[in-house]
């Protein structure tokens, strides 16, 4: 019983010997959490992880996505028109006429010459009307501009034409019925006009196409040549009247107003340019002083393939042959080689060799007050100078002085010719064979030759 109970409190006593010793070895073991820092020099790490959300070059894209670029032009049909000599009768096409073309107009030919063309007609497709100087057909005849009308989403068209004097256009009337024209085998629509109801004229050159541009009756569609190109609705024209007052005074008093539209304004929001800026400018209401202005997308119409022109439109009837179409050539804009062009300008620093060439005048300049300076202390001698200027009387003869030369020398003639008389005397009296006037008398008693 002894022996058994001192094993078993050995065995109590070894147990609790060796419990109490493990739990020791874990606060042994604690610095071993101050590790746990360590991830917290990763921490930097993480502030690389913001350098990629701090690169933000997205939005340069944005501005890149912002540069315009105008669409490549269709090739395109170019004719010469033979103009009716009264209104012709609408028509009715269910796309919207492309964007203008340039044509540069040259000086006129002849005086009366009139701007005509330089346009979009129907010819079973929108077609160019070159654009070309010419007479009226008879006299006082004027020349009417074509019309453009967005009916619901149908343009009512009707061409440019003569007119006889004092008739007026009459644009057709809002309960006209028409049927829409049929395209020609092969052409495929366009897009419908985009734009409110009423008059328009074609969008500038370079912009997108179905868009219309709302302008007065009788706006030549030549006032967009310059305009900058339009990616959505929102550019108007408008027209500047200038207004005369004419009143004869009679028994009655007559007024009569006359409206000379010399200039119309163009007007565009940032939100329907191209460029994103808002436009608003004024231009010339006559056709060929529109088409010279410089353009800003410069697409330029083709030369028709055939002199010959062709008669105008007229429904119900097939279209005449046409040439093939050819391709419209753009060009950059002036304005984009403006720079290029001033950039030879700038290497003129030659200027400041001149400059510096100039500052020895300058000295001279400066040194020439000097010399009077020094002048100037002796103010008493101007009193000499005085009677030196007496003798400026002598000036007088001066020009006299020029018919002087010859009496000089017929002087000098004169004396060499005494001189030469004198010594010719002097030696006849020196010859022996010469008698002596004094030897001629008679002689008295006792003289002799010496007396």
């Amino acid at each position: 019983m002894r022996y058994t109970a001192i094993p078993l409190v050995l065995l109590i006593a070894g147990c609790t010997a060796q419990v109490a010793p493990p739990p020791e070895p874990p606060p042994a073991w604690c610095p071993a959490p101050p590790a746990a820092p360590a991830p917290a020099a990763s921490e930097p790490a993480p502030a690389v992880a913001p350098a990629p959300s701090a690169y933000a070059p997205a939005p340069a894209p944005e501005s890149e996505a912002s540069a315009y670029v105008p669409p490549p032009p269709p090739p395109v049909v170019s004719v010469y028109v033979e103009p009716p000599l009264s209104e012709p009768q609408p028509i009715a096409v269910s796309w919207a006429p492309p964007p203008m073309l340039v044509e540069t107009p040259p000086p006129p030919p002849f005086q009366n010459a009139v701007w005509v063309g330089g346009y979009w007609i129907w010819q079973g497709n929108w077609v160019w009307a070159h654009a070309h100087w010419v007479s009226p057909p008879r006299p006082s005849y004027g020349w009417v501009n074509p019309y453009y009308e967005n009916r619901s989403g149908i343009v009512i068209f009707i061409g440019g034409h003569w007119s006889p004097p004092g008739v007026v256009f009459v644009p057709p009337p809002p309960g006209l019925q028409l049927t829409v024209e049929i395209a020609s085998p092969g052409v495929v629509p366009g897009p419908p006009p985009m734009g409110p109801d009423g008059c328009f004229v074609p969008p500038p050159p370079g912009s997108r196409f179905g868009i219309i541009i709302p302008a007065p009756i009788g706006t030549a569609p030549a006032v967009m040549t310059s305009a900058p190109p339009v990616i959505a609705v929102g550019m108007r024209v408008t027209v500047n009247n200038t207004t005369n007052n004419t009143t004869n005074v009679t028994n009655i008093t007559n007024v009569r107003n006359v409206t000379n539209v010399t200039n119309v304004t163009i007007m565009a929001p940032a939100s329907a340019t191209a460029s994103g800026k808002a436009v608003s400018t004024s231009v010339p209401a006559q056709a060929h002083l529109a088409a010279a202005l410089p353009p800003v997308v410069r697409a330029q119409a083709p030369e028709p393939a055939s002199s010959k022109p062709i008669p105008a439109f007229v429904h119900g009837h097939a279209p005449p042959a046409l040439p093939p179409a050819q391709a419209v050539r753009v060009e950059p804009a002036p304005a984009a080689r403006a720079p290029v062009e001033a950039r030879p300008a700038a290497p003129k620093p030659s200027m400041p060799p001149p400059a510096h060439a100039a500052a020895p005048a300058a000295k001279a300049k400066v040194a020439q007050p000097a010399i009077a300076a020094h002048a100037k202390p002796s103010p008493e001698k101007p009193k000499p100078v005085a009677s030196a200027e007496k003798p400026k009387p002598v000036s007088a003869p001066k020009p006299a002085a020029t018919a002087k030369p010859p009496v000089k020398t017929n002087a000098a003639d004169e004396t060499a010719k005494e001189k030469a008389a004198a010594k010719a005397k002097a030696d006849h009296t020196k010859k022996p064979g010469d008698k002596d006037p004094k030897l001629d008398h008679p002689k008295k008693d006792g003289q002799t030759n010496q007396d």
